[in-house]
Order: C-alpha cells, then sequence, then structure tokens
C-alpha cells in the first residue's frame, strides 16, 4: 500500500467517503443506513457548505455530530420560490398532483433579449386548477436546521484529475481491474 495516497484526516483535496444520518426536527429524513455512503471529494462543495465546514480536521474511524443552521444547508426558505405557471405550458397528459417533484426547463434571456441558458430546476407542485399549477422551487429542506451524525470511513489523496474536474472519478467499490492495470512489474 503506499502510504502517501492515504490521509488521516479530513482536509482539502481529500476523498472522503462518511457515513451519515441527517434529522430534521428529531425526525430521520436521510441516512446511508442499508445504503452505500456518501464520497465525495472535500473542499470542491459537492455536500452542503455547513457540513463541509463541519468535518475539517476528522480522522478516519471518527464520529462526529454536526448541526447545520438553513444558511449553511439549503439555504432559506424563499416566498419568492413559489411561482404560479400557467396550466397550458404543460402538456395535456401531464400528470399534475400536489407533491409531486418536477424537472422544469427555464429560458433566461440575457440583457439583449437573446435566450441565454436552458436551465434545469427541480420544484414541487403545491397545487393545480384549471388555469394555474403553483411550483415551489424551494430545496424541500430549506429554511430547516440539519442535525447530522456522520462517521468518517474512508479518507483518499484525490487524483489530479479529480481536483481539477472538481469531483470523485468513478466508485472505489465497484472498481473493475483492467489488463493494464498489471501490465507493469508489481511492487512489494
Amino acid at each position: 500500500m503506499n502510504a502517501e495516497n492515504h490521509h488521516n484526516q479530513v482536509e482539502d483535496n481529500v476523498v472522503v467517503t462518511l457515513e451519515y444520518e441527517l434529522k430534521v426536527d428529531g425526525e430521520v429524513v436521510d441516512t446511508s443506513e442499508n445504503a452505500d455512503p456518501i464520497v465525495f471529494l472535500q473542499g470542491a462543495e459537492q455536500i452542503v457548505p455547513g457540513l463541509e465546514k463541519g468535518i475539517y480536521g476528522m480522522k478516519l474511524g471518527e464520529t462526529r455530530e454536526i448541526v447545520v443552521p438553513p444558511a449553511e444547508g439549503y439555504g432559506e426558505y424563499d416566498e419568492k420560490g413559489i411561482v404560479e405557471v400557467a396550466r397550458k405550458e404543460f402538456p395535456d397528459d401531464f400528470p399534475l398532483e400536489p407533491g409531486v417533484e418536477i424537472t422544469v426547463h427555464t429560458d433566461e434571456e440575457s440583457e439583449d433579449g437573446e435566450d441565454e441558458e436552458h436551465e434545469l430546476m427541480e420544484a414541487t407542485i403545491v397545487s393545480v386548477n384549471k388555469y394555474v399549477v403553483t411550483l415551489n422551487f424551494n430545496h424541500p429542506l430549506a429554511g430547516k436546521t440539519l442535525n447530522f451524525k456522520v462517521k468518517v470511513i474512508d479518507l483518499r489523496e484525490a487524483t489530479e484529475e479529480e481536483i481539477e474536474h472538481g469531483h470523485v472519478h468513478g466508485d472505489d467499490d465497484d472498481y473493475e481491474f483492467e489488463d493494464e492495470d498489471f501490465s507493469e512489474s508489481e511492487e512489494e
């Protein structure tokens, strides 16, 4: 094993594997129990900012409870995130029911009137009537304090490519060996 590829604590440019439990208002809303832990590049803003800040310095095997306020989680609840859209904007056969989460294409216009980006945004249908569909673009956990219990189960140095791209490449657990992995002489 190459000792320089393993880190003993969470720091930037380290790939972290984390078991977690997330509670909101005392109820578990997400957990890695009976599922895969999360694997991410520390410092690359792949997880909520408050959690990323809270795990710095954690050691392999360490468990920590981290309370993340809304501003460092999924943001404050924003009333401007509630938007009414004409029913006719949706296909007739589109299943519009309150509580359903949908992905919406937004067309942003630039200042010169040209179409800019087509952004994909998640929204939850709040209500539907004959003429209007009310959508909520707030994250379901916006405005909520997040209570994490986390355990670091693996740490490794990120590759140059992972650092350059800002995310973890491949799934360490499901890695399939290729013939070229064994083409060079093996060192003991």
